[in-house]
């Protein structure tokens, strides 16, 4: 038989939660070109500046699969 446990914890004040780890990124690697990646500004996903790619972050697990990945269009053009 399992059982559900609820972990009731109490904040003073809001943490933002980061999806990725700063380790974890560090050898993450773009599965395509394997050039570096970063974490792009909304915090939900990937960038491959090189191949043009977002690799989406769902359920604060990296989706470093080609077929998954998105156009990439850079901000600063």
């Amino acid at each position: 038989m399992i059982r559900e446990l609820e972990i009731v914890t109490q904040r003073d004040e809001e943490v933002p939660l980061m999806p990725i780890s700063k380790e974890l990124l560090d050898i993450l690697a773009c599965p395509k070109c394997k050039g570096d990646v970063f974490l792009n500004e909304k915090e939900d996903g990937l960038v491959c500046k090189r191949c043009r790619l977002l690799y989406p972050i769902k359920e604060e697990i990296p989706v470093m699969l080609i077929d998954e990945a998105l156009p990439y269009k850079d901000p600063e053009g």
